[in-house]
């Protein structure tokens, strides 16, 4: 059995979780290749679990000040690199094609008709759900980014037959959250406004993870560029988590019960969707923009909630591993049942304890 796994590497959720399902791939009977597309080669970091991985060029969205910018997304994209990739990319030795919204193999798939299993959040929006709501134009952008015969869909809760729960890399807790530390990742921020606005709570500690960041303390401020092990042992250690919409950093968040902030990127309407749908579950305080007083009536009257979920990634890989031939609303029914039933026999529960 072999498998080629599309990994998008524009956002470092998508890398975190095809991480947890590389880790648990890794003791299955099965060859995987990982493709991973959508930021320059050198920019990636902490790349073992995928081997000898593969780059492609992809495709990416341009941001302007916390804004998508439509126009430099259509100019500033490689159009005709990103059409020889598909065409060039060869299919035929794989059993199993898999994409976590990756754009290169998710066509190549298609053109060379493969069946193409598309596994991530972003499949959570294919179809109607009851608080994943977008625009039925962003709904069809998302189908054509990168389409699939298949879709495996995550969600915080069961709201769909094509719908599991998160994968959530799992970290080892090795002290207590401090109170009154927070962890900050805004990477569509400036690093500089974010600086301005941290500085007003001298109260507090912060471990703020920016990809233009140097490793340096200023104003009691500590400062990380990317880094998915000090990303981890700070996580571990915060009281909570202020951050862009990301689905993963939520889901870890949650997974952990921490506080958690999100200010969705300004023009990404999943980031908007995942925000207002946290807000209706009563799961994480919304801001549209970032401010001193959001801020700070978060720090005094935030509330931290925890989620229970199954190991998602070595049910995933198991499932894979034998073809995917049982049905996905099989697969999802299986694990929410797990969920609903507090079967968490996989779960962290003495790290989890002692949050």
């Amino acid at each position: 059995m072999r498998i080629l796994l599309g990994v998008q590497g524009t956002g470092n959720g998508h890398l975190s979780r095809c991480t947890a399902l590389a880790e648990a791939l890794a003791h299955e009977p099965v060859q995987v290749d990982y493709l991973v597309s959508g930021r320059a080669p050198e920019h990636f970091f902490d790349m073992q679990a995928f081997g000898d991985w593969q780059w492609r060029k992809g495709l990416t969205f341009a941001v302007n000040q916390g804004r998508i910018d439509l126009r430099a997304t259509l100019q500033q994209n490689d159009w005709k690199q990103f059409w020889r990739d598909v065409n060039a990319l060869d299919l035929s030795p794989y059993d199993l094609v898999v994409t976590d919204y990756e754009p290169v193999v998710a066509w190549a798939a298609r053109r060379q008709a493969k069946r193409c299993i598309g596994m991530g959040r972003q499949y959570a929006f294919f179809r109607p759900t009851q608080t994943l709501r977008i625009p039925k134009v962003y709904q069809q952008l998302l189908k054509w980014f990168a389409p699939a015969r298949d879709i495996v869909g995550m969600h915080w809760v069961n709201e769909g037959s094509h719908i599991l729960p998160p994968i959530v890399h799992h970290r080892a807790a090795a002290e207590k959250p401090q109170a009154g530390h927070y962890l900050v990742y805004l990477p569509f921020e400036s690093l500089l406004s974010v600086h301005r606005l941290l500085v007003k709570f001298p109260h507090y500690s912060f471990s703020v993870f920016h990809p233009d960041a140097k490793r340096q303390r200023i104003a009691g401020i500590e400062y990380y560029p990317p880094s998915r092990q000090q990303f981890a042992r700070h996580f571990v250690r915060a009281e909570g988590i202020v951050s862009n919409a990301g689905f993963e950093t939520s889901c870890e968040a949650l997974a952990y019960g921490k506080k958690l902030l999100v200010r969705p990127l300004a023009g990404q309407f999943e980031q908007l969707a995942n925000a207002r749908c946290l807000q209706q579950l009563g799961l994480a305080t919304y801001l549209s923009d970032l401010s001193a007083q959001g801020l700070a009536d978060w720090f005094a009257h935030g509330q931290r909630h925890q989620c229970y979920w199954p190991d998602v990634a070595t049910a995933l890989a198991n499932w894979l591993a034998q073809g995917a031939e049982v049905p996905i609303a099989e697969l999802s029914r299986r694990l929410w049942r797990r969920a609903e039933t507090g079967d968490y026999r996989d779960l962290l529960r003495h790290d989890l304890a002692l949050l």
